[in-house]
């Protein structure tokens, strides 16, 4: 199973395989009206390049770029859309780097490691791209570029979680919204609160039936936030009341704020049409098209411009966690 898709992607990172994962991100701000990106100096390679590396055991690709970032220059990311991935030969093994914007959180002065990296320096996109010293580093930022000129770097994330695996249907006679989390969903659940720290939402819906409550309160607990109960997100209210799903998803997706939504599968069918009607073509193909659309505990990160509401400019699939 692919550990990740994601719509900047070209095809033959996709449908590649690489022996060697990493992950790293760009971090930018707007001063004055210029965009500008952090570039690092790694003194064990001597090169400008960006906070990258690779994936610990057990990490999700999102978790390793926001934690190299956070390990080389001391700065908290949000993650915001995803840039074009590289991928080169490393002593004979095939290596990919995934790469995403980063909107910095709090303080931007960064406070380097002094190990992975010792200097590193806000400078404007123009002069980033001349010090750059491997031309494939100039791909992500060629795309992070592109999207601030078109207006649509400042994003905010809208995530779309499948609960996490849940106890056999045929082994449970009571109440349907009682059935809750297997071992392994529990488990799943604490990966799942991971993987969207990365994006760090703010607001989070969720159906109201147990093993969906059960799969976000990881991350509500953590971030010690309120989640919203949607009664339409249920899998009767959806067979019942389609009409209903549709315009409550809808709703959420024109508030156009970093939100996650915990559901079920049989609610899935529902969502992705409307998805799919806000984002081009390019975007879109991603969207899965066969049941079950999402394993258990899998995810979709969707990226709409900050006051936007009918676009969507980029799709990333997550597979679940799997022990």
């Amino acid at each position: 199973m692919l550990l990740i898709q994601r719509s900047s992607d070209p095809e033959e990172i996709l449908l590649g395989e690489f022996d060697i994962i990493a992950a790293g991100a760009i971090p930018w701000r707007i001063v004055d009206g210029e965009l500008r990106v952090l570039v690092i100096h790694r003194p064990r390679y001597d090169d400008w390049s960006w906070p990258k590396g690779k994936l610990d055991d057990g990490e999700s690709i999102p978790e390793c770029a926001k934690r190299e970032v956070r390990e080389e220059v001391g700065l908290q990311l949000r993650l915001g859309i995803p840039l074009e991935a590289t991928a080169y030969t490393v002593n004979n093994k095939a290596k990919v780097v995934y790469y995403w914007a980063g909107q910095v959180l709090g303080d931007t002065a960064p406070k380097v490691d002094g190990d992975e990296c010792d200097e590193a320096r806000w400078v404007g996109a123009k002069q980033a791209k001349s010090m750059l010293t491997n031309p494939t580093d100039a791909l992500p930022l060629d795309d992070l570029i592109d999207a601030h000129l078109a207006g649509l770097l400042d994003t905010r994330s809208f995530i779309l979680v499948r609960h996490a695996k849940a106890k056999p249907r045929a082994n449970w006679t009571r109440e349907e919204g009682q059935r809750p989390l297997a071992a392994t969903g529990r488990r799943q659940a604490l990966a799942v609160a991971r993987l969207i720290d990365c994006w760090q939402p703010d607001h989070v819906a969720s159906s109201p039936w147990l093993r969906c409550v059960q799969t976000i309160t990881p991350y509500v607990t953590e971030r010690n936030l309120k989640p919203k109960m949607v009664s339409s997100m249920t899998e009767h209210a959806a067979q019942r009341k389609p009409e209903k799903t549709v315009k409550a998803l809808n709703k959420l997706l024109d508030k156009v704020r970093c939100q996650v939504l915990c559901t079920h599968r049989p609610v899935l069918p529902l969502i992705l049409p409307l998805i799919s009607a806000r984002a081009p073509q390019a975007v879109r193909k991603l969207l899965p098209t066969v049941d079950p659309f999402l394993e258990p505990g899998g995810m979709i990160v969707l990226q709409q411009p900050a006051g936007e509401h009918e676009r969507i400019v980029s799709i990333e699939i997550h597979a679940p966690y799997n022990d």
